[in-house]
């Protein structure tokens, strides 16, 4: 969808009185559609799911995007103290179990977001990975909401041009080589030989935390 679509879109939604939020992780990447939305409604809110385990340039990353976009967020935190993210062993689960991690740290604690909400603007792309190709622009989601993903069709060539036509600020992290950025632990620069999936949770055959596999419906 082009930029006049994803327009048109957010303001059919907003006619029929639905309640819209965007999340996003704070990645290079990830502000172009946060600019989009900042053109077409800077009121639309950002859920930024705080785990805990981001790293400190993402977070005062976030801090610099939201005001220069002049958009707020919600710090949407989890629920289970780290104290208790823990296996009988005392091994923290992103060691042990890194997709119970995810869903204590991510999925769980956006579910009450989506309860308060009618419309998840998500910023998927199909060319990210075999998961997100098979997705769909709307795509219904627990709690009777749906998911829009204006930027499905989008490739990397394309979001590479708007983030040159804007000036779009990098994350602080991307000139070291970090070009997937999630929490601390389970991410690592990229290397030549690997899709930028890889970077994310290297070595444990995991590619998606949960949001976009257990929060939608297929």
């Amino acid at each position: 969808m082009n930029f006049e679509n994803i327009k048109n879109k957010i303001e059919a939604y907003k006619a029929d009185g639905k309640r819209l939020f965007t999340t996003s992780s704070f990645q290079s990447h990830s502000l172009v559609l946060l600019h989009m939305l900042s053109r077409i409604d800077n009121t639309i809110p950002i859920a930024f799911i705080n785990t805990g385990y981001h790293f400190p340039e993402t977070v005062r990353f976030r801090d610099e995007v939201s005001r220069a976009f002049g958009m707020k967020f919600i710090d949407v935190k989890p629920n289970t103290p780290k104290s208790m993210q823990r296996t009988v062993a005392g091994h923290l689960l992103f060691v042990s179990d890194p997709d119970y991690c995810c869903y204590l740290n991510k999925t769980q604690p956006l579910e009450a977001v989506l309860q308060t909400h009618d419309i998840w603007i998500n910023g998927v792309r199909a060319d990210q990975s075999a998961t997100r190709s098979a997705m769909r622009v709307e795509q219904a989601a627990p709690h009777g909401v749906t998911r829009f993903h204006p930027i499905l069709d989008w490739n990397a060539k394309m979001i590479y041009e708007y983030q040159k036509e804007y000036d779009l600020p990098k994350h602080p992290l991307e000139p070291q080589g970090f070009l997937s950025i999630g929490c601390e632990p389970c991410t690592r620069k990229m290397d030549l030989e690997m899709q930028e999936r890889e970077t994310r949770w290297f070595g444990m055959n995991k590619t998606e935390c949960g949001l976009h596999t257990e929060l939608i419906n297929k």
